[in-house]
């Protein structure tokens, strides 16, 4: 999903208030808009190939698969779970507080959702540094190729979720969002929740199964 397709589904016009174009209760449309759930589901996609090419591959290589992730660093796993689904919640709490107008509760929740995500890249950082000073890289076996491939796939998409957040932060903060017209925060935060369910399933396929 590229950014240009992320931003114009936060700012589709979608985003202006429902009351304006349907009888529709605003409440009770899918949230975000159509535009973000074509580009979750070409993310969905991409990722069900990716796992598709992991699991052909455990099959072939079944021992590299059992002994690969003992090389790795699992608490630098786990913490990116858990800075994941910090950050998700917060995205939970910022939409709570425009759906009752409180605009600066929203943007501070908002922010702090960014800020736990930007401790992704860095955990990965300082993780991948210790797996090449370890001699784990793309050239020690298949496991490690598939691990870095996915992972860093994976990383991209939340980069581009990074900028949706500080994008909505943004307008949010400029009172362009409010009770009645928040689908933009919900496009950024559905496709930000996507990123979450997807490392839940890289987290366990590299870090913990054998």
């Amino acid at each position: 999903m590229s950014i240009n397709t992320l931003s114009s589904s936060l700012i589709s016009n979608e985003s202006i208030p429902i009351e304006d174009k349907t009888e529709i209760p605003f409440e009770d449309r899918i949230p975000g808009n159509r535009g973000i759930w074509v580009g979750i589901f070409c993310v969905l996609l991409e990722f069900f190939f990716l796992f598709g090419v992991y699991l052909v591959a455990k099959v072939h290589h079944p021992e590299a698969f059992s002994t690969g992730p003992d090389k790795l660093v699992t608490i630098a796993g786990t913490t990116i779970t858990l800075l994941l689904l910090t950050s998700g919640y917060c995205m939970v709490k910022a939409i709570n507080a425009i759906k009752d107008d409180q605009r600066t509760a929203s943007v501070r929740w908002i922010i702090l959702a960014i800020l736990l995500g930007l401790g992704y890249p860095i955990v990965k950082y300082f993780e991948i540094n210790w797996n090449i000073e370890h001699g784990v890289d793309a050239e020690a076996g298949i496991f490690y190729t598939v691990y870095y491939y996915l992972t860093l796939t994976h990383l991209v998409h939340v980069f581009w979720g990074l900028l949706g957040l500080i994008f909505v932060a943004t307008c949010t903060n400029m009172g362009i969002y409010s009770s009645k017209n928040y689908s933009g925060i919900e496009a950024a935060a559905v496709y930000w929740h996507t990123t979450d369910i997807i490392w839940l399933v890289i987290f366990p396929f590299f870090y913990i199964l054998r």
